[in-house]
């Protein structure tokens, strides 16, 4: 009856002369796709805020791993988001199953250039993702509802990107505040479990983004490299859900079947203290 009466909910919400179902994408986790009542919905815009400055990466790497493979993508950001991220880089892409020549990228000066230009590349066809970078700031409440319909038109997956947790209200479907989350090393890591080294940098592995170099020139990303790299784990907070109830999961990128798994555990179990004396039980 619940799932009855959140079908109706949803085609009460569908704007006008919209009468096509985009389907969804499912996450390939049961818990999220059950919260997501399939998956992530196509043909609907999503919200993915980076928890802070630091996470950037994260959320950048986030939004990459919900674009389905092979799909054609459009990425929009602002000139400022350009200066101090740097721009995509085809070999971190690469590595999240998005091949470089498949990518067209659009600079944008103003805000409200970069919704127009989401807008209207959500109406072609031909583009199955956009991905609209902001830096900060409110955004107009009727700009977002014009991507909504542009999106539900078209079909289109639409990822609105954002530099910090949004606390305006939003006709989004969904909305995700992303970090990095600890990781442990892949095989044939050598080093100490509490840091990983790149080109002579240390990075606390707290607080670290994930090992996938995603900009062409930011000092924050680390870079792919061979052999001994950890893998990507993301602490993902679902905070609006339209389809059902929210949640908060810790994933990670499997490179082998190219989607978000569930996060194994980080650290090993503790082992019995070798001092500790023999109690008889009564």
């Amino acid at each position: 009856m619940i799932a009855q009466l959140r079908q109706s909910l949803r085609a009460l919400e569908k704007p006008a002369g919209i009468d096509t179902d985009a389907g969804c994408l499912p996450f390939g986790v049961p818990a999220i796709d059950a919260a997501l009542a399939g998956g992530l919905a196509r043909g609907a815009l999503h919200e993915i805020a980076a928890a802070g400055e630091a996470h950037l990466a994260a959320a950048a790497g986030f939004a990459l791993g919900l674009a389905p493979s092979g799909a054609r993508l459009v990425w929009i950001a602002e000139d400022m988001a350009l200066a101090e991220s740097g721009a995509p880089y085809g070999p971190g892409l690469d590595a999240f199953g998005l091949a470089p020549e498949r990518l067209l990228t659009v600079a944008a000066a103003h805000q409200r250039d970069l919704l127009w230009a989401m807008e209207e590349a959500l109406r072609c066809r031909a583009v199955a993702v956009v991905i609209g970078e902001l830096r900060h700031g409110a955004i107009d409440p009727v700009a977002v509802r014009r991507l909504s319909l542009a999106a539900a038109q078209g079909g289109a997956l639409a990822l609105l990107l954002r530099g910090s947790p949004p606390h305006d209200a939003s006709t989004a479907a969904t909305r995700w505040i992303v970090s990095a989350a600890p990781s442990s090393p892949s095989p044939g890591w050598g080093g100490s479990p509490s840091e990983a080294r790149r080109d002579g940098v240390a990075y606390d592995k707290k607080s670290s983004p994930p090992p996938v170099r995603l900009r062409s020139a930011s000092a924050d990303d680390l870079p792919l490299s061979g052999g001994g790299e950890r893998e990507s784990c993301f602490a993902v907070q679902l905070t609006r859900n339209r389809r059902g109830p929210l949640g908060a999961w810790t994933l990670q990128w499997s490179d082998d079947d190219e989607r978000f798994v569930p996060a194994t555990h980080a650290q090993p179990v503790a082992a019995p203290a070798a001092d500790r004396p023999h109690r008889k039980v009564a």
